[in-house]
């Protein structure tokens, strides 16, 4: 089930177009909208913890976006608190540009989409 939530969620992410420098706000808005426009209910700006937010929550999958291309290693540390949580199974993290995470965090997935790959062109 955690599976076809997945790609519900990746492909309702992929029909998202950004203009090349959109603000995280943009993002947040578009993604909202995407998710919206495929059928699937989601809370913003969850709270997991004290001090512990993630930009969006499909059932037990957590949605973190980043601007830009985030440090590898500070958002692993991020997403290991995140996932530390009993209130998700994985995580879907979406990038403006490509970065390296695992494939999986404490044995919960974590699956990355980069909105560059989606403009279809290469950006400086």
């Amino acid at each position: 089930m955690i599976d076809a939530m997945i790609t519900r969620i990746m492909n309702a992410i992929a029909a998202v177009r950004m203009p090349a420098q959109p603000e995280e706000y943009d993002i947040h808005a578009e993604i909202a909208r995407a998710l919206e426009a495929a059928g699937i209910q989601y809370a913003h700006e969850y709270r997991l913890s004290p001090r512990c937010r993630i930009d969006f929550k499909v059932g037990r999958v957590g949605i973190e976006v980043k601007k830009g291309r985030p440090a590898s290693a500070e958002l692993t540390k991020q997403l290991r608190r995140y996932l530390a949580s009993d209130a998700l199974d994985a995580v879907v993290v979406v990038t403006q540009r490509v970065t390296r995470l695992p494939d999986s965090i404490d044995g919960k997935g974590v699956y990355i989409i980069s909105l560059n790959r989606l403009w279809g062109v290469a950006l400086p």
